[in-house]
């Protein structure tokens, strides 16, 4: 049986490249991208940012 206390996340530097794309490449296209790579990885973005703000802490 699966673990689901052990959930994979991406690399911390590409999950630093979607915010990236989603807040500061200034192309509405590539933040869509960006945003989706997000949301597909975490759920929602307000997981990201809180997996984020973990991350900081460390």
């Amino acid at each position: 049986m699966l673990d689901s206390a052990k959930v994979q996340y991406p690399p911390l530097p590409l999950i630093q490249t979607w915010v990236w794309m989603m807040i500061e490449s200034g192309n509405p296209e590539i933040q869509d991208k960006g945003r989706n790579n997000l949301i597909a990885a975490f759920g929602s973005l307000a997981k990201a940012n809180e997996y984020l703000a973990q991350m900081s802490k460390k």
